[in-house]
């Protein structure tokens, strides 16, 4: 029989923050690593440490088109004029030792020994083969020295952390072809219901095509899982525990969408309650109160509700962190936005609620937030048409017009 909390008369949903912290004590980053080259690494978890095996930049260079220089050959307070002796331009070396004198230098082209300052070839005025420099430069301007991005052997990057699209780039200048990373966690997914039909067959009388999958795939995806997209489970209680139990064996985490709820069809619940463990399935937020967070003999397992809407949410702010524990990472903290209401609310004490709003400009630099009308649960149109969602605290329970709440985009709830 299942472990049940939280279950019961007298019970109270789990707030949000105790949900997702719990979610996340149930799993452990998953074994096994890849070696993968740059190109395939984005979005991907380093398994170890990234130390540079040279300086970047490798060598002095200039950060300019201008004229390299010996900044104690200026006169102090006056203009200088100074003799031009040859150019460098990028992939090019230096000549030798720069006396008294300037040399014509381009943007990353290296600084000849003894040059320590470059002067913005704007900032100057070039006469045959003299230029004219003007007083009031400073010792080391528009130079980039050797390791001033990051030193020879110092730490780029440490393990677990998941790699950007610019951490790519540095990872590129350090030489690097090949990185070492974590493997990613396999997530079983499914829909449940009698009602759904599969995208592209033909709908048949009372059914509706499966939206949440396709979401949910995509939202893996960005996560950093790797979806195994499993179909639909039909509302038969054994078939449905037999290819959960089958699922749970092949994958790091198991995620349904629909049937955790308390209705006499809602079975996953129940069949997950021969299964192993459920340790909660309610919080206190709107959408997405039915959330079943439990195990699977060893394997964690997540119920999402099955309004879209609602997926959307719970999956924000139990799935998301739940994945990236797994990978071997941490979501990063949400910012949080202010904007201000266009609107007010009386939302039900004691519960978080999340609502769809989109923003423009406002006349004080603040967003101004517009609620979407779409307010249902079940309104994929009320996701496209907006561009996040306002967060309103458990107290108080009214969010009066012009009161500044804390807005989330989209964005920040996707990657």
């Amino acid at each position: 029989m299942a472990r049940l909390k939280g279950i019961g008369p007298g019970h109270a949903p789990m707030t949000l923050a105790e949900a997702g912290a719990r979610a996340v004590s149930l799993v452990a980053p998953v074994a096994g690593t890849q070696a993968l080259p740059l190109s395939q690494a984005d979005g991907r978890v380093l398994a170890q440490d990234v130390f540079a095996g040279l300086p970047l930049p490798p060598f002095a260079n200039s950060a300019v088109d201008g004229y390299a220089l010996r900044f104690d050959d200026l006169a102090p307070g006056a203009e200088t004029r100074l003799p031009v002796f040859g150019r460098v331009a990028a992939g090019e070396m230096a000549p030798a030792e720069l006396g008294r004198g300037a040399l014509r230098i381009f943007t990353g082209a290296p600084i000849p020994p003894g040059a320590d300052t470059i002067v913005m070839q704007e900032d100057v005025r070039r006469e045959g083969d003299a230029v004219l420099l003007p007083p009031g430069l400073r010792r080391g301007a528009n130079l980039r020295p050797a390791g001033e991005d990051v030193a020879r052997g110092a730490r780029a990057f440490e393990a677990g952390r998941r790699l950007r699209p610019q951490d790519l780039g540095l990872l590129a200048a350090l030489g690097l072809e090949r990185l070492t990373l974590r493997r990613r966690p396999r997530v079983a997914l499914f829909s449940t219901g009698d009602e759904l039909t599969e995208p592209g067959g033909k709908l048949p009388p009372a059914a509706i095509y499966d939206a949440n999958r396709p979401m949910l795939r995509a939202l893996l995806a960005r996560a950093g899982a790797e979806p195994v997209d499993l179909g639909i489970l039909r509302d038969d209680r054994d078939g449905l525990a037999a290819r959960l139990k089958e699922a749970a064996r092949d994958c790091d985490l198991v995620i349904t969408s629909g049937g955790v709820s308390v209705g006499e069809e809602d079975h996953v619940r129940a069949a997950l309650a021969t299964l192993g463990s459920l340790d909660f399935w309610q919080i206190a937020i709107k959408p997405g109160k039915p959330v079943a967070v439990g195990t699977i003999a060893e394997t964690p397992f997540l119920g999402l509700p099955g309004n879209p809407v609602a997926v959307f949410v719970t999956f924000a702010f139990v799935a998301r962190p739940m994945i990236a524990r797994l990978a071997g990472t941490a979501c990063d903290p949400l910012l949080r936005l202010p904007v201000r209401l266009g609107f007010s609310h009386r939302g039900k004490p004691g519960r978080r609620e999340f609502l769809r709003v989109s923003v423009e400009p406002g006349a004080d630099a603040i967003p101004l937030a517009r609620r979407h009308p779409g307010e249902g649960a079940g309104s994929l149109a009320s996701l496209t048409q907006s561009d996040g969602l306002v967060e309103l605290a458990e107290d108080p329970a009214l969010a009066e017009e012009g009161s500044i709440q804390p807005f989330l985009p989209y964005s920040a709830l996707l990657g």
